[in-house]
Formats: structure tokens, sequence, C-alpha cells
């Protein structure tokens, strides 16, 4: 079975930076990978995603600030988020666009 992990999420004030991580297990190639978050009474939006091959994309309120990153042979994908702003807070979840699977989500928090 495909499974996802992610981690990193936390508490951070308004300026500071996290970086999530996502484990991908069971599949020898994850294929294209991406990020995703939802807020409190609000529907779960596209933050990023990245190709098999590592072609990025970004939503436009990330773009600039976030980051997203893969190692194929570690199977693992990665979020770094900087400048983080309230906005932000919203738990983050990893899927398989190629194989659509979800991971169980990791809550980020901005406050002061």
């Amino acid at each position: 079975q495909v499974q996802l992990v992610e981690s990193g999420g936390g508490l951070v004030q308004p300026g500071g930076s996290l970086r999530l991580s996502c484990t991908v297990s069971n599949i020898f190639s994850a294929g294209q990978m991406g990020w995703y978050r939802q807020a409190p009474g609000n529907e779960r939006e596209w933050v990023a995603r990245i190709s098999s091959v590592g072609v990025t994309s970004y939503a436009a309120a990330v773009k600039g600030r976030f980051t997203i990153s893969r190692d194929n042979l570690r199977s693992m994908v990665y979020l770094q988020m900087n400048s983080l702003t309230p906005e932000d807070t919203a738990v983050y979840y990893c899927h398989s666009d190629s194989y659509g699977h979800w991971g169980q989500g990791t809550q980020v928090t901005v406050s002061s």
C-alpha cells in the first residue's frame, strides 16, 4: 500500500520558518507530489507540486516564500516555508498526485 506520512509542523512566530517532510512508502517512484493545506472552515487548497523530475509549481499565495523539493532516493518530499504569516495557519497535507493518496496532515500554526 502507498503510504504518506507528514511531519515537521508546529507553532512558529510570524516571519519564521518551518520545514515539512513527507515520507512516501511502498512504491519505487512517487511520481508527481503535491502539498495542500486546509484552514478551519475552508476547503483544502493546493499549495505546491513537484514532478517526478523536479519541475515545481506554486500557488500565488506562497510563491517566493515556499519551496517544494524531493529526494527520490530517500522517497521524501519537503516543503520549506519561510516568511510565515498567520494566514499560513492550516493543516498541511502531502499528496501523491500520480496515485491519489493523502497523508494524515500536520498542523502548522503561525502566531505570536
